[in-house]
């Protein structure tokens, strides 16, 4: 066999191994996860001066896989009454999501915003994608 078929074969194979080890990979992943906000404002000004540039800041450090996905935009209700402002935020997993929360950097973002509001907010493990 040539040297040009062995280095064709050679990297068909790696190829091949590569694939099967990314498809590994792609399946042992964490579902992600969805961070629900609730929050009543009381002084909307400065919640979104004070502690929303804050609590963003902090959520988008320590590589949590962060991603806001709905920040505060207009509601519509379905059933009951919503609240006055609803967030969601994506993260890598669960854990992730949680350590976020946790972390000290908002920690002392959620300082700030309980002085504007009152929270209640949840996370949830999506589907697997």
């Amino acid at each position: 066999m040539s040297g040009e078929y062995k280095i064709a074969l050679a990297l068909i194979a790696g190829a091949a191994i590569g694939g099967s080890a990314v498809q590994a990979l792609h399946a042992k992943a964490s579902p992600p996860a969805y961070v629900v906000g609730e929050v009543d404002v009381t002084n909307h000004d400065a919640f979104v001066k004070e502690y929303v540039p804050v609590a963003m800041k902090a959520l988008g450090k320590g590589g949590f896989g962060y991603k806001a996905i709905a920040v505060g935009g207009k509601t519509a209700a379905i059933e009951g009454a919503p609240p006055k402002r609803i967030v969601i935020n994506a993260f890598d997993s669960l854990d992730q999501a949680v350590a976020a929360y946790r972390s000290a950097a908002y920690k002392d973002a959620e300082k700030i915003g309980n002085k504007y509001g009152t929270f209640r907010i949840y996370a949830v493990e999506g589907l697997s994608r």
